[in-house]
C-alpha cells in the first residue's frame, strides 16, 4: 500500500527568519500506520519509520505497485528520483513495509514537488533566489509538521543516508522525545574542510554560468545554466566515488582519438576521450535533465552549514536529551563521510549515555556504497529496527555470504 501526495502545511518560518505563506511538502508513504500511545503517560511509538533522502534524492524511496503498462509506478525521472532505495525499502525487505509505515518527504528547497526555488511563489512566478535559505533544521521541522498532518506522533525510527543521515541525526538532537531509534548511514555531524572546499567549487560552477543570471533563469525564453550545473555534478561524482572504485571501473582506458564530445578546446581531438571522462559527461547530462540549478545551490548550502553541535558545547551535549538508540553505519572506502567520523559520533553518543552501535562495512565503493550495496546495508538496518543496537547483524562484522538483498546498479549518480 503506497500513496503519493503533496501536503499544504500553511505558513512556515525558516531558520533564517524569513517566512513563506504556504509550505508544500511532497511525500510518499508505504504500508499501513499503527499508532502508538497518545497520552502524556504512554509515549509508546507506533510503527512509523521516517526515511530521509540524500542531497538530490526524492520522496520516491521504494518501488510502487506495477502499472498496467508494465512499469514500476515511477515517472520518467532518473537517479535518486526513481526508487532510490528500492532494494532496502519494501515488502519483506530491510525496512519492511508490511511491518512498518514508511514516510519519505522531499525536503524544502528541493525540486521534486516541495516548496523551493523552482516552485511557484505568491506572484505566480517561480521563487528563484527569493526563496528563503534553507537548513537541515528546516527539513526536520517541516517533516515534524508533515507527520503531525498525517497523524503520526512518536516515531519508531528515523533513518537516512548521506545528508539524509545528518537529517536523521538532527531528529535525535531537535526532537529527542519523538523517536525511539535513529539510523545515521554514511554521514557525520558536520562536513570537513575538504568537502566544504569542493562544494564551494561546485557552487561557483553554477553561479559563474552566464545563464544563471543571479538565479533568474526560469521561463521558456531563457536558457538554463546547464553547463554550470553539469560541472557541479561532475565534481560531485568525484567526491562520492573512491579512488579504488574509480580505478577498477575506469582506469586510464580510452575510447580512442576522435571519440570525444564536442569541446571548445581545439587540441581535444588529438587526445583520447577517456572512459572516466565519458562517465562524468554522460551522468552530468542526465542530471541537468531532472534537477534545478538553484535547488542544487540551496541543498548544498544546507549540507555545508549543518553542525549537530551548533548551539551546544559539543556533540555529547547535543545528544544529551536523546534517550533512544543510535546506529552509525559507515563504509571503509567512503572519504566523504569517513569511518573515523562515524566512530567519533558513536563515541560522543557513548559519552552521552546513548545506546549506540557503530557498524563498519568493508567496501571499495566510496560514499556510493550505501546505495549500491543493499546486501550490506539491509541486514544491520533490519536488525536495528527490529531489536535495536543489540541486533546480531548490527554487532557482527559483515558476512560475505549474506545474499538476502540482491545487488543493484543504481547509485547516487546513475540513471
Amino acid at each position: 500500500m503506497a500513496t503519493q501526495d503533496v501536503a499544504s502545511l500553511g505558513e512556515f518560518t525558516f531558520d533564517c527568519g524569513e517566512s513563506i505563506p504556504d509550505l508544500e511538502i511532497a511525500y510518499e508513504t508505504y504500508g499501513e500506520f499503527e499508532p502508538g500511545g497518545d497520552s502524556a503517560t504512554d509515549r509508546t511509538a507506533g510503527n512509523a519509520v521516517l526515511v530521509c533522502h540524500a542531497l538530490t534524492g526524492s520522496q520516491h524511496v521504494g518501488r510502487r505497485r506495477a502499472t498496467a503498462d508494465g512499469g514500476d509506478g515511477s515517472d520518467d525521472t532518473a537517479g535518486q528520483a526513481r526508487a532510490w532505495w528500492g532494494d532496502v525499502v519494501g515488502p519483506g525487505k530491510a525496512i519492511d513495509t508490511t511491518e512498518y509505515y514508511v514516510v519519505c518527504a522531499n525536503v524544502p528547497g528541493s525540486c521534486y514537488g516541495s516548496s523551493g526555488p523552482a516552485s511557484e511563489g505568491p506572484d505566480g512566478e517561480p521563487w528563484g533566489t527569493d526563496f528563503p535559505p534553507v537548513t537541515v533544521g528546516d527539513w526536520t521541522r517541516a517533516q515534524r509538521r508533515l507527520l503531525d498532518h498525517l497523524g503520526v506522533g512518536r516515531l519508531h525510527a528515523v533513518v537516512g543516508g548521506s545528508v539524509g543521515g545528518m537529517n536523521a541525526l538532527d531528529w535525535a538532537v531537535r526532537y529527542p522525545d519523538d523517536v525511539e531509534r535513529v539510523g545515521v548511514v554514511a554521514a557525520a555531524p558536520r562536513l570537513d574542510a575538504q568537502c566544504l572546499a569542493l562544494d564551494t567549487v561546485a557552487r561557483r560552477a553554477i553561479t559563474t554560468d552566464p545563464h544563471w543570471n543571479g538565479g533568474d533563469y526560469y521561463g521558456d525564453d531563457r536558457p538554463d545554466p546547464d553547463d554550470g550545473l553539469a560541472q557541479a555534478r561532475r565534481i560531485g561524482h568525484v567526491m562520492y566515488l573512491s579512488k579504488a572504485s574509480m580505478g577498477g571501473q575506469f582506469g586510464r582506458r580510452a575510447a580512442g582519438r576522435g571519440h570525444g564530445r564536442e569541446s571548445p578546446d581545439p587540441a581535444a581531438a588529438f587526445f583520447p576521450y577517456r572512459d572516466v571522462e565519458s562517465y562524468l559527461d554522460y551522468n552530468a547530462e542526465r542530471f541537468v535533465e531532472r534537477f534545478d540549478a538553484n535547488a542544487y545551490l540551496y541543498l548544498v548550502r544546507a549540507m555545508d552549514d549543518y553542525d549537530a553541535a551548533a548551539g551546544y558545547e559539543s556533540d555529547v551535549d547535543a545528544l544529551g536529551a536523546f534517550d533512544g538508540e543510535l546506529l552509525c553505519l559507515s563504509f571503509t572506502g567512503d572519504w566523504h563521510f569517513t569511518t573515523e567520523q562515524s566512530e567519533a559520533l558513536a563515541g560522543a553518543a557513548r559519552d552521552a549515555d546513548v545506546e549506540v552501535a557503530h557498524h563498519v562495512v568493508e567496501s571499495d565503493h566510496g560514499h556510493d556504497a550505501f546505495l549500491v550495496e543493499p546486501e550490506r546495508v539491509g541486514p544491520p538496518l533490519s536488525d536495528f529496527l527490529d531489536v535495536g543496537v543489540a541486533g546480531k547483524a548490527v554487532t557482527d562484522t559483515v558476512d560475505e555470504s549474506v545474499d538476502e538483498f540482491a545487488p543493484v546498479h543504481t547509485s547516487l549518480f546513475g540513471d
